[in-house]
């Protein structure tokens, strides 16, 4: 068995008889859909026509939601249905990262993912999925596509059909006759917020928002001023499944790793001095921000108190459930390093030094593979991000124990800034390279050629659209403003900056540098973040 939907647009009517079925019968609250009908036109009044697709879960035959599921909620049946058991569910979210179809939702009151689940309730007793049976033009035809006999394998093998997205791999099972460029390619089509039924107020004199604007009765004048191109007039809302505390764990785990791997490796190496800025204050930090990053982790999650499932019934091919592992571990490697150099066991905290910078290494890079497993958003598919986050976490760490030896410690502050002493200078050059490591990270993506329609509007929308003031503040005010305020010292007082041989009382320059590029760095994560969810996939 190997189950599948064929969508015949030449008969769908736009009726939205199987989104309504769907929902009866599967009891979906208002507000979400498991199925539902798109409107996509063209023309200009009179000349116009409209063309319905109905859309849901693809049931692909290589799920990425099911890879990236962290606890097997998502899974295939042997029979070819994707489905779903939100008992299993932690409301992580990364199930609706990964479908390029934007086919699943969070259910608002069980507060766990949920979509269309082909009916498996009746499918299993014979029966077929509420919507076909409801359809009055029978434009829905389900069954086992590997029976030459069934309906739907004749059709396939008779009709041409189209899939949505072939080129993202998926081997989607949700095949349309005649589809309609502008309905199956969600960029194809204009989505400027006019919808059918929706009164938008006038922005001025004549001025009309929409195809169909029914206030005042001028419905033919509001026809009439529409463009030709196509243009989406009804769908489901886009989804926003990630908010602020991904961008902000992005950061606090980049603090949390760099910290240990700046102080632990150049404690190792002998670049760093063995004050307590880069020993026991050093391990306790790092600490205290991996703490934080699982804290935003479980709070971000819809079922938190299901949280300790992702330990007990990892499903190994998400990289969601390798970082917890990666966290955990991580953690109690540290956790160790610090309480040997905190009791007086420097002996035991080298041992453990470069297993901790490992780990601390998997820590910060590990978020782009999970990155790379949400295929519904292209942007995010980049070969370069995991070298550009450890760039990211170097820069973090020296950036947070420049601030601590400079602020913290009065009393050591002129041994670390003395150019004899291993302590602030080589930290300064860590800070300096991580920064011009990481501008050249964001430059070459920056200038980098966009695989997909998709990924180039989510740059367009980083650059130039809605994000541009968080993401060129994260470049300038947290890349390039510290590049220069690290320099300051060297070039306007030659004898006493970084390379001179004069201490400084106290580098500001260095910690506003230093500030501003952990300030930037959430506003670049912000952007890297939110934009691709801005770009539609449906």
């Amino acid at each position: 068995m190997n189950y599948g939907f064929l969508i015949d647009n030449r008969k769908c009517i736009g009726c939205h008889a199987c989104s309504i079925a769907c929902k009866s019968e599967n009891e979906v609250p208002l507000g979400v859909n498991r199925t539902w009908v798109k409107y996509t036109e063209k023309g200009v009044f009179p000349d116009t026509r409209r063309y319905f697709q109905v859309t849901r879960c693809n049931h692909c035959a290589n799920p990425p939601c099911v890879r990236i599921c962290p606890t097997t909620a998502m899974y295939q049946r042997p029979d070819g249905i994707v489905e779903f058991d939100p008992a299993r569910c932690i409301g992580c979210k990364a199930c609706m990262q990964a479908c390029p179809y934007d086919a699943i939702y969070m259910d608002p009151g069980a507060h766990t993912a949920a979509k269309c689940h082909y009916c498996a309730h009746r499918v299993e007793v014979g029966l077929e999925p509420a919507c076909v049976i409801v359809c009055p033009e029978h434009a829905i035809v389900a069954g086992d596509v590997d029976d030459p006999a069934s309906e739907i394998a004749r059709l396939l093998a008779t009709q041409p059909v189209r899939v949505r997205k072939p080129e993202q791999g998926t081997k989607p099972k949700l095949f349309y006759v005649d589809a309609e460029e502008a309905s199956i390619v969600p960029m194809q089509a204009r989505q400027d917020g006019g919808m059918l039924w929706a009164d938008w107020p006038k922005q001025g004199p004549g001025d009309w928002r929409g195809p169909i604007h029914s206030e005042d009765g001028r419905l033919a004048a509001a026809l009439l001023r529409s463009a030709a191109g196509p243009r989406e007039t009804y769908n489901v809302p886009q989804r926003i499944p990630w908010h602020w505390p991904v961008p902000a764990y992005l950061v606090t785990k980049s603090i949390g790793a760099g910290t240990f791997i700046v102080s632990a490796v150049g404690l190792s190496l002998g670049w760093l001095g063995d004050a307590p800025a880069f020993t026991t204050v050093a391990g306790f930090l790092s600490l205290v921000f991996i703490g934080l990053t699982t804290l935003l982790l479980v709070a971000d999650l819809d079922r938190p108190e299901r949280f300790w499932t992702i330990l007990v019934r990892p499903q190994w091919r998400s990289w969601l459930a390798r970082g917890a592992f990666i966290l955990i571990g991580f953690s109690a490697i540290a956790g160790l390093y610090w309480l040997a150099l905190v009791f007086g066991r420097p002996d035991l905290a080298r041992w453990l030094t470069w297993p901790g910078v490992v780990l601390a290494a998997l820590a910060a890079v590990y978020t782009a593979f999970l990155f790379a497993q949400a295929e519904g958003r292209d942007s995010w598919q980049s070969s370069s991000l995991p070298l550009h986050l450890l760039a990211q976490t170097i820069q973090a760490g020296a950036a947070t124990l420049l601030v601590v030896s400079a602020l913290l410690f009065p009393n050591d502050r002129i041994q670390l800034l003395n150019p004899g002493y291993g302590g602030f200078v080589p930290l300064a050059w860590i800070f300096a390279l991580s920064l011009c490591a990481n501008l050249l990270f964001t430059a070459a993506e920056h200038s980098a050629r966009h695989p997909t329609g998709e990924a180039a509007a989510a740059a367009r929308l980083m650059q130039r659209g809605g994000f541009a003031r968080w993401y060129w503040g994260g470049v300038l005010a947290g890349i390039v403003l510290p590049l220069v305020l690290a320099a300051m010292p060297a070039l306007l007082a030659p004898g006493a900056g970084i390379l001179g041989r004069e201490p400084l009382d106290v580098p500001w320059p260095f910690i506003l540098a230093a500030v501003l590029s952990l300030a930037g760095l959430f506003a670049y994560e912000w952007a890297f973040v939110m934009a691709p969810q801005d770009v539609p996939n449906n």
